[in-house]
């Protein structure tokens, strides 16, 4: 947590924390392991006061992530979080500071002391399994990070500081509301140029992040006049409280400011835990992670998108999945880019521009983002949009920056984030359609996923996650009823079918009924690129050249990804999670068995 920060001239306050994590690749750090007494299991915490927080601390969404160091895909326990307040609470103060010898792979003024080795046998013993995550994780930030700090004349050894931030966890917010990797205040984030609103927060962009701690801590160096012990403490503290303490201590060693206590506890700890991290991350084997799987560096192109667009379309045009797109991307909150930006630069997996772009260009600029324009009527409210467009009134606000509701006039233009052709959602119906409308509520059972939903009443997901406020990631609950708004029997129609309009193409017909363009091909005999007619009836469901469909039953194999088993298959990925009854993001175990629909010319 990055706390409040006063420089010369600069007024901003800024709360970083301090979970312990790590780095990868260097060569022998001549420390020895000094074993210390075990550390006693409590549950207390080092969180912030409210007056460390200060009244910058923000209100974040439900969408804004989790707390710092508790990582969803590492499934991180309780124990681990008070394991670590334990290791601050019970380390010992040093009794003295024994210079190392400095070896040419460090560039911070190292040491090796009681408080220092306390940290490194905690970090191999009691928080081993939270620090081989994140050794393995550092692969794909710290080429990136080194690189922005030599570029800014920073030793690049303070990369770690975001090891011991966050864990390198993009998402990661602290209990005051710090935010992303390098864990800063809004307004800190701001006074360094990251911009937080509703469609983004730059502060979960780790290039972007690195960037602003980089001229962060080098400020810090000017202000603390060379001493990198004092700068990195007051990345933790704040420039004020450190240089309080330096004032009161008479002094401007640190480890003596530390031993007389005019710093507080975190920060005591803080430095400590640098630089056991920098011991162990240099020469990891020689302290027991072994086989770490490093993850590969962060690599991507670039593309400029001139208007706002689905993350879902980019992902579909470079043929990976949107968590692809979305993990290169963190610092977007919502389904698409920022509508209000134009020419937004936005990350893609390396080696598909070329293929995109051409792509993208045949997509009409009415079809690439999911929101509209609305004008407000006489009589209309927030509240009553809110609930005839199935959209949250907080949202509604934030999104349209709506402070006082009663202030909006007949005439005013609002964003509402759906389709442009959905039109509040109201669908017109043929004699045939009406026949076949299904009840307007649905209760949601044990095993029951969006996409399942929106398969059996004939739905596009997004369309049923935006009838009941929802994003399309939640967890839906057993008990919640859900409004079905427009959806029909599925089981009432044996073959669906889709009247091409206007300026659709296989792309857009293929997203908004999720399934492939290739199955829509193969079903209809056209190409992948054949041009569409308006009035043109495609098939959406049935078999390829009268071929029959038979049952599977498909045991995932080692790297095996719902993914890459629907490129196999030729299979939407919602189809298998609904055939198997699973989320999206369900990650597979080899051996684990999937139910299949398949044409005969698939052997599986």
């Amino acid at each position: 947590m990055i706390k409040k920060y006063f420089g010369f001239f600069l007024l901003a306050s800024l709360v970083t924390g301090c979970h312990g994590p790590v780095g990868p690749f260097g060569k022998t750090a001549p420390v020895p392991v000094k074993k210390l007494q075990s550390v006693k299991k409590s549950a207390l915490d080092e969180g912030l006061t409210d007056e460390d927080a200060g009244e910058e601390a923000e209100f974040f969404g439900d969408d804004e992530g989790v707390e710092a160091s508790m990582v969803p895909d590492d499934a991180e326990t309780l124990e681990d979080l008070a394991l670590l307040s334990d290791a601050d609470m019970l380390a010992p103060e040093d009794e003295g500071v024994t210079a190392v010898e400095q070896d040419p792979v460090y560039d911070l003024p190292v040491v090796e002391n009681d408080k220092v080795r306390y940290f490194i046998d905690y970090y191999v013993n009691r928080g081993s399994r939270a620090f081989h995550r994140w050794l393995e994780r550092s692969g794909r930030y710290l080429p990136m990070m080194r690189g922005i700090l030599a570029e800014e004349g920073l030793p690049e050894d303070l990369a770690y500081l975001a090891m011991i931030e966050s864990g390198f966890n993009e998402k990661a917010v602290s209990r005051a509301n710090a935010v992303g990797p390098w864990q800063f205040m809004a307004a800190t984030g701001r006074l360094y140029g990251l911009k937080n609103e509703w469609w983004f927060d730059e502060r979960r962009d780790p290039v972007k992040a690195t960037i602003a701690a980089a001229r962060h801590l080098r400020d810090l160096h000017v202000r603390f006049e060379g001493d990198w012990n004092l700068a990195i403490a007051a990345y933790n503290a704040g420039s004020g409280r450190v240089g309080q303490a330096v004032r009161n201590a008479g002094t401007r060693d640190f480890w003596k400011i530390c031993r007389d206590g005019h710093l507080p506890l975190e920060t005591r700890n803080y430095l400590p835990k640098l630089y056991a991290v920098l011991h162990i991350a240099k020469n990891p084997s020689r302290y027991g992670f072994d086989n770490i799987a490093y993850q590969p560096p962060l690599a991507y192109d670039e593309v400029v998108l001139p208007e706002s667009t689905d993350l879902d379309i980019v992902a579909r045009l470079c043929d990976v999945e949107i968590s692809d797109v979305q993990k290169l991307n963190p610092e977007l909150k919502r389904w698409c880019t920022p509508p209000g930006i134009k020419d937004y630069k936005l990350r893609i997996p390396e080696g598909r521009r070329d293929s995109f772009l051409a792509a993208f260009a045949a997509i009409p600029a009415s079809r690439r983002a999911s929101y509209r324009h609305y004008r407000l009527r006489p009589g209309d409210t927030l509240s009553s949009l809110a609930l005839r467009f199935g959209i949250k009134t907080q949202d509604l606000m934030r999104l349209n920056r709506i402070k006082n509701p009663r202030s909006l006039r007949a005439g005013a233009e609002i964003t509402l984030p759906l389709r442009s052709d959905l039109s509040g959602l109201v669908k017109s119906f043929s004699d045939e359609d009406k026949a076949q409308v299904v009840p307007a509520s649905y209760k949601v059972r044990r095993g029951d996923t969006l996409w399942g939903i929106a398969r059996r009443f004939d739905m596009a997901p997004d369309r049923l996650a935006a009838s009941n406020g929802l994003q399309s990631d939640d967890v839906l609950r057993p008990g919640r009823v859900l409004k079905i708004v427009g959806g029909t029997a599925r089981a009432a129609r044996s073959e669906r079918t889709h009247e091409v309009r206007q300026g659709d193409n296989l792309w857009d017909i293929a997203r908004r009924h999720d399934v492939t363009v290739q199955h829509l091909c193969a079903i209809n005999n056209l190409h992948k690129n054949s041009l569409l007619k308006p009035g043109m009836t495609l098939k959406l469901s049935g078999s390829a050249g009268g071929q029959q469909q038979r049952k599977i039953v498909y045991r995932v194999r080692s790297g095996d990804s719902l993914w890459s088993i629907s490129r196999r298959f030729d299979l939407a990925v919602g189809q298998i999670c609904n055939w198997n009854n699973l989320a999206k993001n369900h990650v597979l175990r080899p051996g684990q068995k999937l139910t299949l629909h398949v044409g005969n010319h698939h052997r599986g």
